[in-house]
């Protein structure tokens, strides 16, 4: 079974958030929903959304993707968060997946380094802090990097998250019974 971490923190965009989760276990991937701060954060839009754990109970595991939500300040918190970023650090290291969304590929990503030398994409109003964007595109996949614009490319970002830990088939299949 594919792990999946999901993190999340308070102002976290709900809609990217959900999205990631949902379409992953739609594909049987071992999501965990994992807090940088409190069990229970608020999202950009005030829903309250409860973790499954603590991101200091993840620091030992082995994920097959890490996907952050953007929002803001969700992706400052994340930022924030030194046990995430070294997380994040192996991932990218290791060749396995990592990926970002919205704000967080600018905030996130590009703040540590993670993105200097992959192709990327972020919400149009952070594209200037990318040092490799790509304005046109919904999802950019470079090597074990994806990265997606924002709340609206949410399902096609964890459409292609599928796509890459399963199958095109099984990100076909998920798609067609999401009338996506």
């Amino acid at each position: 079974m594919k792990k999946v971490l999901v993190p999340i923190a308070d102002g976290v965009e709900e809609i990217e958030a959900s999205c990631i989760i949902d379409v992953l276990r739609r594909a049987n991937a071992d999501v965990t929903v994992a807090s940088v701060g409190s069990m229970t954060i608020s999202a950009s839009r005030g829903l309250m959304i409860t973790a499954d754990a603590l991101i200091s109970d993840c620091v030992n595991t082995e994920y097959d993707l890490i996907a952050l939500p953007g929002g803001m300040p969700g992706a400052e918190h994340l930022r924030d968060c030194t046990q995430l970023i070294e997380m994040i650090r192996n991932q990218k290291a290791a060749g396995r997946y990592y990926a970002a969304i919205c704000a967080s590929p600018a905030v996130v990503l590009q703040h540590h380094g993670l993105i200097d030398d992959r192709k990327a994409t972020c919400y149009p109003s952070m594209l200037e802090k990318l040092s490799l964007p790509i304005a046109d595109e919904l999802v950019v996949v470079d090597k074990n990097c994806i990265t997606s614009k924002g709340p609206g490319t949410a399902i096609a970002f964890s459409l292609k998250l599928v796509e890459l830990l399963f199958s095109k088939e099984t990100a076909n299949q998920i798609a067609k019974a999401m009338l996506a």
